[in-house]
């Protein structure tokens, strides 16, 4: 009687695989409609066309990059639509919401419904000015055509579908604090996209007055972890910018911004 070799071939998981399997084993905890299959497609077209976070997965493995994009998943961003960022620092993958994600989180879970909400620049021989009337804010903006003058000042704006707005606005010399703060004051990100990085700036002042109420406390828990001004780790991010600007930055090191309490 001959022996029978019975062969045993494991099948090796694709980062598809991983991904999907690990999403759908918390996938009661993600937001509400969330499309895992879509999520999965973007997270492996992100690695793909990422040549950074490609050379860091040969380096490291998939493991950090996996555990930012479940990050993703639970606050319902899109790292493949420039909604949140996975920036290598050495041998760490650093996440970070980037300035349209801010936005979409505030519109999705402010408990005071929301209908916009947006920073820009003032510029000298712009019309800026912030109101306030029986306790309600208001504000009056007449930018000039194609200014390039000098900036001189930031704000935010959050527009609430009651009718109320909510104001945040931040002189050059604030502006210039929360810039010296930065450890990567004199980096790429304020050299050459200064005023990205000002809108930025009064995003994140505002955004701490906003109240959210989240589906679970997973999502709460990273937001939480986002609006931290100053941690134990060292924070980056990629600013606000041009998807084709975004390609030039993949392997720069970006700080968080950071401002006084």
């Amino acid at each position: 009687m001959s022996e029978k070799t019975t062969e045993i071939v494991e099948k090796k998981q694709t980062f598809s695989d991983v991904l999907s399997t690990s999403l759908m084993e918390v996938k009661d905890g993600l937001p509400q409609d969330f499309n895992i299959t879509r999520f999965v497609q973007n997270g492996v077209a992100l690695l793909n066309g990422n040549e950074t976070l490609m050379k860091f997965a040969q380096n490291h493995g998939t493991s950090q990059i996996k555990a930012g994009l479940m990050r993703a998943a639970f606050l319902g961003l899109d790292a493949l639509n420039q909604e949140c960022h996975l920036v290598p620092y050495g041998n760490t993958l650093n996440f970070s919401v980037d300035y349209r994600g801010d936005c979409k989180l505030i519109k999705t879970y402010s408990v005071r419904p929301v209908r916009d909400v947006f920073a820009e620049v003032v510029r000298q021989g712009d019309k800026y000015q912030k109101t306030m009337e029986n306790g309600v804010y208001g504000y009056t903006f007449k930018p000039l055509p194609f200014n390039d003058g000098a900036v001189i000042g930031a704000f935010a704006v959050v527009l609430f579908e009651d009718g109320g707005v909510l104001v945040e606005d931040l002189s050059l010399k604030e502006l210039e604090k929360i810039r010296s703060k930065s450890k990567m004051s004199n980096g790429m990100a304020w050299k050459d996209f200064t005023t990205e990085m000002y809108r930025k700036s009064a995003l994140h002042r505002i955004k701490k007055r906003i109240t959210l109420s989240f589906e679970n406390p997973k999502q709460k828990e990273y937001w939480e972890e986002e609006m931290k001004i100053k941690t134990e780790r060292e924070e980056i991010e990629v600013p606000d910018i041009d998807d084709d600007v975004v390609e030039v930055l993949d392997g720069e090191v970006i700080e968080e911004v950071e401002e006084d309490k």
